[in-house]
């Protein structure tokens, strides 16, 4: 017979303000014996088949429409149509259909090149002094030359791209009283770019992600002009901290393993291995949240309609009866076929997951090659850990010096 949420005796857990690493042991501790916890504003799940199950369970939807987001003055809520980061049902499918082709393997493998050329145009700039600060001089900026050239923007704008971003991201920083004007601001303006970008592209397409959008078609149905520009804004905002993030644990972790990184520059063909490894092992994304639609009855437990629960994918990550040894970084793992939970799963898996995957495989072994002898030469600084994309603030590192 099923219990009732409220009525069950559970264990209390309050993981803010804790290390990912503490988190992590805290919910190893609890695994054994428990599958739902009290956390400090959700129930929590942490076993690798409860989190894929409620991930996949299209009854919860994503809690991002009431994230901070929500908390903007209403007069400064720009009128637009809501993200397919936060969309469910019909039309949330429809547009993952649409654009789906847009993000194949294929479609983000022809990008590789460039992303060797933008990784290693940053490392020029230091590699002879044998020390950077990483996350300022790469993981930063990084991603938005790559995001721009799948947009097709041209070179003399990725900085205004760069400053959207950082502002419109200003939305997490938990200071909207004085942020508001920044975010809205850099809102206007990207829509106004990108609606100037997608009628230059509807009169002269060209061999680029907006093109693919607009070509995109099932059925004689197509994106309207106001989807177009939010799936633009989407695959900015989703594939930029996201990138950084990553690519910054990534290298925190390695610094941590000289041996695996010295492999790595050895066999760079261990660099898919290595990128599903360090984001199972430290990945940026170590959650997310869904909300009951319904009430909903799950393992003889019914969660009542708008139970939050926070699915921990980090927990998942280092579930023993899916990882085996799952505290030991190892590039040269096996893979599972059972995949790293960091992009999620169900309806909202990552679908910008291929594009990701090519800028950490292509970033990593190439940094590897050039900065041999890794090691940190002050204490990395670590982002809060209430924070939902996470990772290193700083990030000094040193190797042995090249021309």
């Amino acid at each position: 017979m099923a219990t009732r949420l409220e009525d069950l005796e559970l264990p209390e857990v309050d993981l803010f303000g804790l290390d990912r690493r503490e988190a992590r042991s805290t919910l190893k501790e609890l695994r054994g014996d428990h599958w739902l916890i009290k956390n400090t504003f959700a129930h929590a799940v942490t076993r690798y088949e409860d989190v894929v199950a409620i991930l996949r369970d299209r009854r919860w939807h994503s809690a991002l429409a009431y994230m901070p987001q929500t908390t903007l003055p209403e007069a400064d809520r720009p009128a637009r149509i809501g993200s397919i980061l936060t969309m469910e049902g019909p039309n949330h499918s429809r547009l993952r259909r649409l654009a789906a082709p847009a993000f194949t393997p294929k479609a983000a493998d022809r990008l590789r090149p460039f992303m060797r050329e933008v990784i290693n145009g940053l490392v020029d700039t230091f590699a002879a002094t044998g020390r950077c600060e990483f996350v300022e001089d790469v993981c930063e900026p990084y991603p938005i030359p790559i995001i721009c050239e799948l947009l097709g923007a041209p070179k003399q704008d990725w900085k205004l791209f760069s400053n959207w971003a950082t502002d419109i991201f200003r939305i997490f920083n938990n200071d909207i009283a004085n942020d508001s004007a920044k975010i809205v601001a850099a809102g206007t303006e990207l829509e106004a770019y990108v609606r100037a970008l997608i009628a230059e592209r509807r009169d002269a397409s060209r061999d680029d992600l907006l093109s693919d959008f607009i070509a995109a078609e099932e059925d004689g149905d197509r994106m309207s002009t106001d989807e177009l520009v939010m799936m633009t804004e989407a695959v900015l905002m989703a594939g930029t901290d996201t990138t950084r993030n990553q690519l910054a644990c990534s290298v925190a972790l390695f610094s941590e393993q000289p041996d695996q990184w010295a492999l790595l520059a050895d066999q760079p063909e261990l660099a898919a291995r290595a990128v599903e490894e360090s984001m199972r092992v430290l990945g940026a994304v170590s959650g997310t949240a869904r909300v009951a639609s319904e009430d909903i009855e799950y393992r003889d437990v019914i969660f009542p309609a708008g139970t939050i629960v926070a699915t921990s994918l980090g927990a998942a990550n280092y579930d023993e009866a899916v990882f085996d040894d799952p505290f030991t970084f190892d590039i040269t793992r096996e893979p599972s076929s059972s995949p790293q939970m960091t992009f999620g799963s169900g309806i909202h898996f990552c679908m910008g997951a291929n594009l990701a995957r090519a800028e950490l495989q292509e970033a990593l072994p190439l940094l590897a090659r050039r900065m041999p002898d890794l090691s940190t030469y002050a204490t990395i600084e670590w982002k809060s850990a209430n924070i939902g994309i996470w990772g290193p603030a700083k990030l000094p590192l040193a190797f042995t010096p090249s021309q």
